[in-house]
């Protein structure tokens, strides 16, 4: 069974796939043939009485014989053990075994977007700021890309949406605006904020905080969503640094 972790607040943002108080979220890792049927794993698991708030599905890597995928069953307020011990008996189950959750592992995510070299720098300082923070019982993680385009990079904000555990967006550019500040409104309405560099074009107007040092820029972006740290994000709002 996995343990409520009761360090981790509520909050009023969308579930984020995260623990909160009270709740318990658990993770069933399961090998597949060919024979395997999605379907019938996902009714196990909905007629036990699990509620399934994520499914990651991806290739086996280990070699084993007639293996073809893995899914992983994420559920909140169900015993692993219990789900895994379900799920071997049906058809195409090579193994089937309890894990922990994506967010007990990874915990919450800092995404940052923009152009190589200031994406770089924003990744030293959220890095380096995570890793003082994980050192006392955090599970925070950075995940950056490059990019170049006004359609390209406002399509990557919109689906930072869609990505589990993604708790704060850095955008890191010296240009941006148009589609990509729609692309912040739409971001900031399901909950999740978005420090901008100070940089040419409309975004810093819509940015929920803008700084102008990238190093800067990543380590506020980790103090605004570390429990471990004394920093309100509400209280920044609107501010240039």
């Amino acid at each position: 069974m996995t343990p409520v972790n009761d360090d981790v607040p509520s909050s009023d943002l969308p579930d984020f796939q995260l623990p909160v108080a009270g709740t318990r979220l658990g993770a069933v890792s399961v090998r597949v043939t060919a024979e395997a049927d999605l379907v019938a794993l996902i009714t196990t698991l909905r007629d036990a009485g699990a509620e399934i708030v994520g499914i990651n599905t991806f290739p086996a890597t280990r070699g084993e014989q007639d293996v073809v995928r893995v899914f992983d069953f994420e559920t909140r307020n169900f015993d692993s053990a219990e789900g895994a011990d379900l799920l071997r008996d049906l058809p195409g189950v090579s193994r089937a075994e309890p894990r922990k959750t994506l967010g007990q592992i990874f915990g919450k995510r800092v995404i940052v977007i923009g152009g190589g070299a200031q994406v770089a720098q924003v990744n030293l300082g959220a890095v380096t700021e995570a890793d003082r923070h994980n050192l006392r019982g955090e599970r925070i993680s950075v995940d950056t890309i490059a990019l170049v385009g006004e359609h390209e990079i406002a399509d990557a904000v919109r689906a930072v949406a869609d990505l589990p555990r993604a708790h704060i967006l850095v955008l890191a550019g010296s240009l941006m605006g148009g589609e990509i500040t729609e692309a912040i409104r739409e971001l900031q309405e399901v909950g999740i904020p978005v420090i901008a560099l100070n940089m040419a074009g409309s975004v810093p107007s819509v940015a929920d905080l803008v700084v102008s040092d990238p190093v800067q820029a990543g380590t506020m972006a980790v103090m605004a969503i570390a429990d471990t740290a004394r920093f309100s994000l509400e209280r920044q709002r609107g501010r240039r640094y």
